[in-house]
């Protein structure tokens, strides 16, 4: 079978085709392709769509495509269901939700920098979640730590933290939260993402910067867009052309027009004085 998604993945779109490779189809192709042309592809091809809006295998409420694959499919193996809570964790920013949640982050993130394509990061990601299920099958309840007063102390710590940072979010940000994380390098527009989460625009309008940063919705879009093309330029030799791209701007100028404006200087005198140092 062809299966499709969005290029450019981190999380769910590495997670979702290791899955599918080795529980459901081992000869299974994965095809990633920008996201305006996933729907003509997968007509063109005969492939299956995952991971995006409006497909039977996407995001349900608080849960990830790889949670959908496993209810589709039935696989009730213990490992894939810890392993599930530590990709949702990771993919929604709830690193509360496993404590492996934040690591795997981690560990996607720099896998896509070293990475120079989509088919290169998927091939280094299956490595990482084949030993994911490892440890989750057989390895789960072993501790690093050993010295019980250190685990006590540890456990305390935890728990503070928990209830320290713990409030309450609504299902509606969480979910937004998701799809702009998922598509923060394309066109998006408050009144698609409305639609896709089937509330009415001027309410969601209205109530994003509660939950945002106490930030409206273009400014969120743009102070994000800001810190991966920061990213880009502390840790990649791209063109300023090409940062632009990657981080969703429709050219260079307007890339940077909105640096200046965030940080008080070009990207070019930013570029210059990283390569100074």
């Amino acid at each position: 079978m062809k299966w499709i998604t969005r290029e450019h993945p981190r999380i769910d779109r590495i997670a979702c085709p290791w899955l599918i490779r080795r529980f459901i189809d081992k000869d299974a192709e994965i095809i990633y392709v920008p996201f305006a042309e996933i729907n003509s592809k997968a007509k063109e091809l005969n492939a299956i769509p995952f991971d995006i809006p409006d497909v039977e295998y996407s995001h349900y409420k608080d849960e990830c495509t790889f949670d959908y694959f496993l209810k589709k499919h039935k696989l009730n193996d213990p490992a894939l269901q810890t392993l599930a809570v530590i990709v949702r964790g990771a993919d929604t920013d709830r690193h509360d939700l496993a404590s492996q949640a934040s690591g795997l982050w981690a560990v996607s993130a720099g896998l896509a920098h070293n990475s120079n394509t989509d088919h290169e990061l998927l091939e280094k990601g299956m490595m990482i979640y084949d030993a994911l299920y490892s440890w989750a099958k057989y390895h789960k309840n072993e501790r690093h730590t050993q010295n019980p007063t250190e685990k006590l102390l540890i456990d305390v710590f935890e728990k503070f933290l928990k209830q320290k940072h713990a409030k309450k979010i609504p299902s509606w940000a969480k979910e937004l939260k998701e799809l702009i994380q998922d598509q923060i390098d394309t066109n998006i527009t408050l009144k698609q993402l409305s639609q896709d989460l089937d509330i009415n625009p001027a309410y969601l309008s209205r109530e994003f910067s509660r939950y945002f940063d106490n930030l409206s919705f273009g400014d969120y879009i743009r102070k994000l867009r800001i810190e991966k093309a920061i990213d880009y330029l502390n840790n990649s030799s791209y063109s300023l052309t090409k940062i632009a791209y990657l981080t969703g701007f429709s050219d260079q100028s307007h890339f940077t027009r909105i640096f200046k404006k965030h940080t008080g200087q070009n990207p070019s005198v930013y570029q210059k004085k990283l390569r100074k140092k």
